[in-house]
């Protein structure tokens, strides 16, 4: 073999190693970002026309980097996607909720949600919507929302359920997939090709608080697709409500201050008695209101102990004349030498 023909077999097994390790690279920058979601696609089944139909992916950073989302783009125009914060620390969680047209479009859908990512590292995440539009069931309004309600009472809404098709469709019953929730369907008309139901949904007072979502499923005499699913949503106002429930400190180097503010809210004034936390200083510092008010501003001072490791502390709120107490977490890394 010649000089030559070693040099071109040289430089072509170099450029192949190259290519291939390349290709590893954009392999592993992928997997690293997939890791962080709970789920990586979804199937929305059979829907009725007219309804809401929303889907939330969660994704937790699981590193002891920041990660950024550069943008969430879609593949569809029969979708729309939005992120709740493109900027996790260490620990935190954020969700992508997806949205399905279904008053525009009809029968199959399939679309891509893209999740660009561009810190730490570069990646993007494809995460696959499907779902069937039938026409010939409608729901209005397209879902079961009660808004806000405070929490220990209960709530009632009325949907409309419209089909168009054989004289002796029916709904046979009515499951909810939640123990919070009640739900029935009563016949209202049947003309002809024409048949209403009117479904009835009832939140019980045990629903938690928070943001609140369930489905009911309409179970029908259809041979195919007899499962037409509707949403139920809620936001359940407690008395007392900690903003933000988790505290993201993120990184911090050794002895550094950082000072975050803690918001707390009532349905009316109130006083905090006591504030407690198993650290306590000289990590935590905390000013303690004086004076009754339906919302307190509590500037919390963090100073990170020399130590690395991790913050995780959870903070107890006695309140005047309750039993029950309030708490909040406070979450944040403690960088090591050279980082």
């Amino acid at each position: 073999m010649t000089r030559f023909a070693q040099q071109t077999i040289a430089l072509g097994l170099s450029a192949w190693l190259a290519l291939l390790g390349a290709s590893v690279a954009k392999g592993q920058a992928a997997d690293w970002a997939e890791k962080m979601f709970e789920a990586r696609s979804h199937d929305f089944g059979v829907v009725a026309r007219g309804s809401d139909v929303r889907y939330r992916f969660k994704l937790k950073n699981i590193y002891q980097q920041t990660v950024h989302i550069a943008s969430v783009q879609k593949t569809c125009g029969c979708t729309e996607a939005r992120i709740s914060k493109t900027t996790l620390q260490p620990g935190e969680t954020a969700y992508i909720e997806v949205e399905m047209d279904t008053r525009r479009f009809i029968h199959r859908k399939d679309s891509n949600v893209i999740v660009t990512f561009d810190a730490p590292y570069y990646a993007q995440v494809y995460l696959p919507i499907t779902a069937y539009i039938r026409t010939d069931v409608v729901v209005t309004p397209g879902s079961a929302n009660f808004g806000t309600v405070e929490q220990g009472k209960s709530s009632q809404v009325k949907l409309d359920v419209a089909y168009a098709g054989r004289h002796d469709w029916k709904i046979l019953r009515v499951e909810p997939d939640s123990e919070h929730v009640e739900a029935r369907a009563v016949e209202t008309r049947r003309e002809g090709m024409y048949v209403n139901y009117d479904l009835i949904v009832t939140l019980k007072p045990t629903a938690p608080p928070g943001l609140f979502r369930s489905q009911i499923i309409l179970v029908t005499d259809d041979q195919n697709g007899s499962r037409v699913p509707v949403l139920v949503e809620a936001r359940i106002e407690a008395e007392y409500t900690v903003m933000p429930a988790v505290v993201s400190l993120g990184i911090l180097h050794p002895g550094e201050r950082k000072m975050v503010n803690v918001v707390v809210k009532g349905r009316k004034p109130f006083k905090i008695e006591k504030i407690e936390c198993e650290v306590g200083e000289p990590t935590f510092k905390v000013r303690l209101p004086k004076t009754a008010q339906t919302v307190h501003v509590l500037p919390l001072t963090v100073v990170a102990p020399e130590k690395p490791g991790t913050i995780s502390e959870t903070f107890t709120l006695t309140i005047a004349g309750e039993s029950a107490a309030v708490t909040f977490k406070v979450y944040g890394k403690i960088a090591g030498p050279g980082t």
